[in-house]
């Protein structure tokens, strides 16, 4: 039979495991720390955190003491296999007195000679983060004082284990914004280029880019896209699809010509994916733009002493849906010295409670032939008054007069 435990040592063990300068560490040293101190306050021989992938739906070895080989080694195991995965699976306590190699996938375990384990989920709310476990070297009968404690030690790693997998998606996505998103936009005779990209989600990024590049020809490429969603997974859609139409762009001298290629790659490559996107090539001598666009919003023409208005330019589905089996088009918008184009995202005129038309209106009211910087900065003062929700992109384009 386990000891029991005296009200002296439960309030030992309390206080170690809530003490309040746990708090001020970062998440990694946290759940080091919580490891040393469950080892001690249980006198076990190993310690360690696995943390949910839900991508593959596999733990991972995030943090050990005494198994510090199973973090080194990048062990993985799936829900439902093995101890680790029988804890994450039945979403509560087990305890095993007796360790047998059926009852472990890692070798690690069987290798350091474990004989009794004590695992528990660790969890937020209903969501599943991970597994905390500890084990002996000798034969143990863990008790229900033990569960609790252990229950208590993976509830303060459930707070570390999301800000950790927060902080690392967040690091990825900014990553991934930076390598996808032109650092700074290309000096390009004749033009005047402004953009900016603000996003919607806590990530910092979703499916929202744009694009501009001279291509061999001398003609100027001018992208803008948004692909359906959120965060990471949305982000990296994003840019396959960017460098695709990158790519087509090389070998098509239309507009329709690239989005009909990239709508094939999306439809075969991205299933499932809703991806909108406008494309315009700009004439060598900027006099007019060869405009296309795949459910995208259609861009804002502003010309001196003239009114801006919406293109007058046709718009064909999204990318990645079945459609009518029809040529996509390209449209010649002609481009008068200082007239500007603004292309955006859903996301600047969208509204709750707001049919989009008002957004569009409140956006052509304020598109003047202003050089592109200002024009942007007037154009995301309102949506920040406007608190959109959804990812906002805008590219500003002039013809220098």
């Amino acid at each position: 039979m386990p000891p029991r435990i005296n009200d002296d040592e439960r309030l030992r063990r309390l206080e170690a495991v809530t003490d309040a300068t746990l708090s001020r560490l970062d998440a990694s040293d946290l759940l080091d720390e919580l490891l040393d101190r469950v080892r001690d306050l249980l006198g076990v021989d190993t310690a360690a955190i696995l943390l949910l992938d839900a991508h593959s739906q596999q733990l991972v070895a995030t943090a050990a003491k005494g198994l510090e080989e199973e973090v080194r080694a990048g062990f993985r195991v799936a829900v439902g296999r093995g101890f680790a995965g029988r804890v994450a699976a039945t979403r509560a306590a087990v305890r095993l007195i007796d360790v047998t190699p059926a009852d472990v996938v890692n070798p690690i375990l069987v290798g350091k000679g474990i004989r009794s384990l004590l695992g528990v989920p660790i969890l937020a709310g209903r969501d599943l983060v991970g597994v905390l476990h500890v084990g002996t070297l000798s034969r143990r009968e863990f008790g229900d004082d033990d569960v609790k404690l252990l229950e208590l030690v993976a509830d303060r790693a459930a707070v570390a284990g999301r800000i950790r997998s927060a902080k690392l998606d967040q690091s990825a996505a900014l990553a991934l914004q930076r390598s996808l998103l032109p650092a700074r936009l290309p000096s390009v005779p004749g033009v005047e280029l402004a953009a900016r990209y603000v996003p919607g989600h806590a990530t910092g990024i979703g499916g929202d880019w744009y694009d501009v590049f001279v291509l061999p020809s001398g003609w100027l490429g001018v992208v803008i896209g948004d692909v359906s969603g959120h965060g990471l997974a949305s982000a990296v859609v994003m840019g396959r699809i960017r460098s695709a139409l990158r790519a087509y762009a090389l070998i098509c001298d239309d507009p329709a010509q690239a989005l009909t290629l990239l709508d094939c790659k999306v439809q075969h490559f991205e299933a499932g994916s809703l991806t909108t996107a406008l494309y315009a090539m700009i004439s060598p001598d900027r006099d007019r733009a060869v405009i296309s666009t795949a459910g995208h919003l259609r861009p804002v023409l502003a010309v001196p002493d003239g009114p801006a208005g919406l293109a007058d330019v046709p718009v064909d589905p999204p990318l990645g849906v079945t459609r009518p089996d029809r040529p996509r088009r390209s449209t010649a918008v002609p481009l008068a010295p200082g007239a500007l184009l603004f292309c955006y995202t859903d996301g600047l005129v969208e509204r709750r409670g707001e049919v989009i038309d008002a957004g569009l209106d409140r956006l052509v009211a304020i598109v003047r032939t202003d050089p592109p910087e200002v024009v942007c900065a007037t154009v995301m003062s309102d949506a920040a008054a406007e608190r959109p929700t959804d990812d906002v992109a805008v590219l500003a384009v002039r013809r220098r007069g």
